[in-house]
């Protein structure tokens, strides 16, 4: 059976779906302690220089991740006294999280145009720290947000969390086209460093930053106003005074079977201690391409009509397989590479961040789409369109 490809960007009633919600700009909030990767490493071998071979291979890989500069929520010094304290640690989470929280919820209500009290509902995401009351509970009283706000926190997505996110509320505004939704990431990836010497510690003690991110999400029935984005972006990205919003047309989950060590953490007495495979790559060579054409052929699209790729930059390999497995040219994924380098790895927040880079670049009736992988091993895949 053939199908006829549909001429997406021109194809007005799919633009205008009438359930897609809008997006508006990215809000990214970093801790204050900003570190170069040279200052990392000699903090590490510090902490570990009695086994000389272990320190000898942080060198490496901390040099093979791309890294330049990455922001933890603790001054470096902190962090031998937190030792494998769990408790400690989900203490600095709670307590730092909450911060960052507060921050980026904030701007990127600002930044949307819209005051607290707008907000009707929030999705909160993390797997680098618990708390109950959540995050997002706390931020009710820290926010003062209205008692009437409907919370949604998601614990375990890992980097998934943010394409997961995104979904999720626009899955929420699908019912509910008069309301405005915020999507939270809360991650503290340093706070989980363990002393622990297998090569998966080693490298995510390399990879892995510190932020929250936040995004505003509308219902269909309460467009932005002018549908523009005033506020600069505090990413660094280029500020656009007119700035189209993104539609959430559609998404798609995908979960590859028998994968479930593939990423993730074993949680004991001392916390989190990172699963982490060297298989990922193949893995996503593997089952992406047939995830992304299937989801684009449903919408009458092909890879050659998507001019964002915004994806999750999961490390070095992990994005150089994305690339070669979809014939992606090397400037497809500049803006992760980017991201990656300027602040690491920020797990379920990292994607949101390379949203936010994206924004200042999309043009009316742009494709876009947005693909994060994570714990199951699985993925979560959203169309956008400017």
């Amino acid at each position: 059976m053939s199908h006829a490809r549909v001429p997406f960007a021109r194809d007005r009633r799919l633009l205008v779906e009438a359930r897609a919600p809008y997006v508006a700009p990215v809000e990214v909030a970093f801790p204050e302690h900003r570190y170069d990767q040279r200052a990392l490493v000699e903090s590490l071998k510090r902490r570990w220089r009695a086994r000389p071979q272990v320190t000898a291979l942080v060198e490496r890989l901390h040099a093979s991740v791309q890294v330049e500069e990455r922001c933890l929520a603790l001054p470096l010094d902190e962090y031998d006294r937190l030792g494998d304290d769990f408790g400690a640690s989900n203490d600095a989470f709670i307590r730092v999280g909450t911060e960052l929280a507060a921050r980026a919820f904030t701007g990127a209500v600002a930044r949307a145009g819209l005051a607290l009290d707008d907000v009707d509902a929030v999705f909160f995401t993390t797997v680098t720290g618990v708390a109950a009351p959540t995050i997002d509970a706390r931020l009710v009283n820290v926010l003062g947000l209205r008692p009437d706000i409907r919370r949604t926190p998601m614990f375990g997505l890992g980097c998934l969390g943010g394409a997961a996110g995104l979904a999720r509320t626009s899955d929420y505004l699908a019912g509910h086209p008069t309301h405005v939704a915020v999507l939270l990431a809360v991650e503290l990836c340093s706070l989980t460093l363990q002393d622990d010497f297998s090569v998966a510690n080693l490298v995510a003690s390399g990879l892995f930053g510190d932020a929250a991110a936040a995004v505003v999400l509308t219902g269909s029935a309460c467009p932005p106003s002018g549908a523009r984005a005033m506020v600069p972006p505090s990413n660094g990205s280029p500020a656009i005074d007119e700035q189209p919003r993104a539609r959430v047309v559609d998404t798609r989950s995908a979960f590859f079977r028998g994968t479930e060590r593939v990423m993730g953490w074993d949680i004991g007495s001392s916390g989190f201690k990172v699963v982490l495979s060297a298989d990922v790559p193949n893995i996503v060579k593997l089952h992406l391409p047939g995830v992304v054409d299937g989801f684009l052929h449903d919408h009458g699209l092909s890879r050659g009509d998507v001019r964002h790729w915004i994806c999750h930059p999961g490390g070095p390999k992990v994005i150089l397989a994305i690339e070669e497995s979809l014939g992606l040219p090397d400037s497809a994924l500049a803006l992760t590479r980017q991201s990656l380098a300027s602040v690491g790895n920020l797990s379920s927040a990292s994607v949101l961040d390379v949203l936010g880079r994206t924004q200042p670049h999309a043009l009316p009736d742009d494709i876009g789409l947005l693909i994060a992988m994570g714990p199951g091993f699985c993925a979560e895949l959203v169309l956008l369109s400017w």
